[in-house]
């Protein structure tokens, strides 16, 4: 799969998509909720988690290095980084 078609699906899709294919790598608070960081191999994804109200708020897929620095402290990147 790749970013484009990844971006395609609806946001539930999305979702399901990342929890079965993904690797989990880690998670980080931001604001009201957990963001949880995937590798998927040709890409990395975020699933953004509102645990209050225990839904998805958003799912995001991207390739860019930049968008990994928010887990620069909290995950050794070096092996996975493309």
């Amino acid at each position: 799969m790749n970013l484009y078609y990844f971006h395609q699906l609806p946001s539930e899709d999305r979702a399901t998509l990342v929890w079965e294919q993904g690797e989990f790598l880690t998670v980080r608070v931001s604001g009201n909720c957990n963001v949880c960081l995937y590798d998927m191999r040709k890409f990395f994804a975020e699933i953004w988690y509102r645990v209050e109200e225990n839904e998805v708020e958003a799912v995001r897929g991207f390739t860019s290095n930049s968008c990994l620095e928010p887990y620069l402290n909290l995950v050794d990147l070096s092996d996975i980084i493309r």
